[in-house]
């Protein structure tokens, strides 16, 4: 197992300069990857952009870019490009990302997202390996048929014709595409325990290709708290759950929500959504199960995250990329110090 660091958007409690910091210290520590992420504020292209040439070894990688805020083509180009300027060094993740923010803020319509990611992966693959790009599928047609338009190869040679390509997926069916067509997996609220089931769905995928699970990359993202109160821990990360489980879609199309319920918290999602969606965000937050975040953060000391990260590296799991909790910078860097003395100690690298 490798350790990564995901420092998600920028917000009103972060700065571009502490997020940098960040990252040059997780690249001085050995970690393996620095993720940046977007929703509809700070974008990922621009922060791993900047990234790259303040870093040395560190992966740069998108968790993610938004399937309906490019076309795949302006896709290959930019990954094509941060992987040149940073010495091929990035790793792309992508994520259809969900109805409200596809529709209400990209004007893209949310409708078959299987379909469109799979025909999406296969033009941001050809595009980097500098193949014309000719493509007739139910989604993307290029060229256009009967204008100007003809297949068009990427205009520079980049450091490598194939960019890793990781899926941000959830439900079962998406699970078995990101092991079917892509090279890692993305996950959130990822729980050692339950971790057969979703290995189960990407292995399925894996299967069509013929293919076991050798190579492919599991990489959930952990939030992580230190202390020595588990509930004092917990109640840091309260907020971010109810977020997703309550809030992050509507009632009837909400995959966090989902997921709760398959992980067995049925009743509880439903009391965390009905709260969250009734502006109760507070209570929202008070509702979801202390069980719930320990199985999927890291939390406590660091005797028992060191014990955690054997459990997450018995599970599967190629890449932990860690998401401190923390009020400021100087408790970023703290907390990533203390993960990697944790993660020597549980003799998990790989």
């Amino acid at each position: 197992m490798r350790l990564g660091l995901s420092l998600g958007y920028q917000t009103a409690w972060s700065t571009p300069a502490d997020h940098l910091a960040m990252a040059r210290e997780a690249d001085r520590l050995g970690y393996s990857v620095v993720w940046a992420a977007e929703a509809y504020g700070s974008d990922t292209v621009s922060m791993l952009a900047w990234f790259a040439g303040q870093t040395e070894r560190i992966d740069l990688g998108a968790a993610v870019m938004q399937i309906p805020a490019r076309t795949p083509a302006m896709t290959a180009m930019t990954a094509a490009t941060i992987d040149a300027i940073s010495g091929g060094r990035f790793r792309l993740g992508l994520g259809v990302s969900g109805p409200q923010v596809s529709e209400g803020w990209h004007g893209v319509r949310f409708a078959k997202p299987l379909a469109r990611t799979r025909e999406y992966v296969d033009i941001v693959r050809m595009a980097v390996a500098r193949q014309p790009v000719s493509y007739a599928g139910e989604h993307y047609t290029l060229p256009l048929p009967g204008g100007a338009g003809k297949a068009i190869k990427l205009g520079f040679h980049p450091p490598r014709t194939e960019i890793p390509v990781y899926l941000a997926a959830v439900g079962p069916k998406n699970l078995e595409l990101a092991g079917e067509i892509a090279d890692g997996w993305l996950a959130i609220f990822f729980a050692p325990d339950a971790a057969a089931d979703h290995l189960g769905h990407i292995a399925r995928g894996r299967e069509k290709r013929g293919l076991d699970m050798t190579g492919f990359d599991v990489a959930p993202t952990v939030p992580v708290v230190l202390g020595d109160d588990l509930a004092a821990c917990a109640d840091v990360i309260r907020w971010y759950a109810a977020l997703y489980i309550g809030g992050m879609g509507s009632r009837e199309q909400n995959f966090y929500n989902k997921l709760a319920v398959r992980m067995g918290y049925a009743e509880e999602a439903k009391r965390v959504q009905d709260l969250y969606l009734s502006k109760q965000v507070a209570e929202a937050a008070e509702a979801v199960p202390q069980e719930f975040i320990e199985r999927t953060s890291l939390i406590g000391t660091k005797d028992r995250i060191r014990e955690r990260l054997r459990e997450y590296a018995a599970a599967g799991v190629g890449t932990l990329s860690i998401s401190p909790y923390v009020g400021d910078l100087d408790g970023g860097i703290a907390t990533l110090r203390t993960v990697a003395e944790a993660f020597d100690e549980a003799g998990v690298a790989g």
